[in-house]
């Protein structure tokens, strides 16, 4: 990971700092239902606030398209935001112009204030020179703490750290840090568990891994896939036939590349997809013809955490099975416990990430044991891919100018 200033490098006293948070959170019947985003970006928040900056808070919310959505307001966000923390909150119904000038002007050092959803204009993300410079005026210094809209080239997110000395706030650092010892300078040997349902949609990503780790596992349908590639029948389980000679190539390249596939060798099957189905455990090599492989079996696990027990670094993305269904929760739960019984034993670093990683490690009750869970869906998953983020790569070139501040 290329170098970047973080707030050890800030003096913040008396200055307004512009800070781009994830406040995206879930809102159902106008409640916020998680305040996850929340929670993460207030160490960075009262950090700044406690020695005496001024911080502006810049945040998207949905998708409004340039238009102004009053559902889609960050006023609530505002409101939930000072209620957890010990500084006065002001929200700003505007994020850019006279409105934002006034308000940011009359700020006290100490004191925060809440921007309205930057997405309310079309040139947050058409990254518009003219948008952006009007963001920039509210501000002397740039923190960007919102990892997980780092694969955006916004004005909010990438456009400001080349008008502003450009900062990671600490939820940023911590992610890249955790990135840096997934896959860039890892303790070895280091694996990846590979999940989810299609290898079209993971294609890059696994293609980026091979070379980096020592043994993948690959689970969910996308293992019925490789199954099926190599003559295993699947019965009516999902997989992907047109990626049949993509997963072999991908097989060739991992043992051309000293990088061990394990796949399932046991499977749990049912004869339809429901919670509570009659299911049974059968050899990978005995499914029905009527059946489908619904997760993976209990010899399989043992074999994966027999695995776990010698890596130093492991890196998940995606379940080992339809975990949203009992039964066929249990290999992902077993996995995700004994990941988390040698990462709080000090043996095994995890770095985890991704909508449904996130949601099954919860669902296990591991994923506070895990060393790091990125909250990030679409910059985790680019950045595992071996992507360019706009938002990181802008930051590691803003430490290498130097602005007056």
């Amino acid at each position: 990971m290329a170098s970047f200033h973080t707030l050890d490098d800030l003096s913040p006293e008396g200055k307004r700092v512009l800070l781009r948070a994830d406040l995206n959170v879930p809102v159902r019947d106008g409640a916020i239902t998680d305040t996850t985003r929340i929670d993460r970006v207030i160490p960075t928040i009262c950090e700044l606030a406690d020695k005496g900056a001024r911080v502006i808070i810049l945040s998207h919310f949905d998708r409004p398209k340039g238009q102004v959505v009053p559902s889609m307001s960050l006023a609530p966000v505002a409101e939930m935001l000072e209620s957890k923390i010990q500084h006065k909150v002001h929200f700003v119904s505007d994020c850019v112009g006279s409105k934002a000038e006034d308000a940011v002007a009359k700020l006290k050092d100490g004191e925060v204030c809440v921007l309205e959803n930057t997405r309310f204009y079309a040139g947050e993300e058409k990254n518009d020179p003219e948008f952006t410079a009007m963001l920039a005026r509210l501000g002397d210094i740039y923190v960007n703490d919102a990892f997980s809209a780092a694969h955006r080239a916004h004005a909010s997110t990438e456009g400001l750290a080349r008008h502003l000395p450009a900062y990671a706030g600490r939820l940023m650092e911590a992610e890249l840090n955790a990135l840096s010892a997934a896959l860039e300078l890892p303790d070895r040997p280091v694996g990846a568990l590979i999940g989810g349902a299609k290898i079209s949609t993971k294609l890059d990503l696994i293609g980026n891994v091979l070379g980096k780790v020592d043994v993948l596992f690959i689970g969910g349908a996308m293992a019925n896939t490789f199954l099926a590639a190599q003559g295993v029948s699947v019965g009516k389980s999902l997989q992907e036939a047109e990626m049949h000679e993509t997963a072999r190539k991908i097989l060739a390249q991992a043992n051309d590349g000293k990088c061990e596939i394990i796949l399932p060798v046991d499977a749990v099957i049912a004869r339809e997809f429901r919670a509570g189905a009659p299911s049974e455990v059968c050899d990978i090599n005995a499914v029905p013809a009527d059946a489908m492989i619904l997760d993976a079996g209990p010899q399989t696990v043992a074999l994966i955490n027999a695995k776990l027990e010698s890596l130093k670094t492991l890196v998940w993305n995606g379940p080992l099975g339809a975990f949203e269904i009992k039964p066929f929760d249990a290999a992902t739960v077993a996995v995700a416990q004994k990941a988390a019984e040698l990462t709080k034993a000090g043996t095994l670093k995890t770095i985890a990430g991704g909508g449904d990683t996130v949601s099954a490690l919860r669902h296990a009750g591991a994923a506070d044991e895990m060393s790091y869970v990125s909250t990030a869906g679409g910059a985790f998953l680019e950045w595992l891919e071996g992507k360019l983020l706009p938002g990181i790569s802008v930051l590691t070139d803003a430490a290498h100018h130097a602005f007056p501040i």
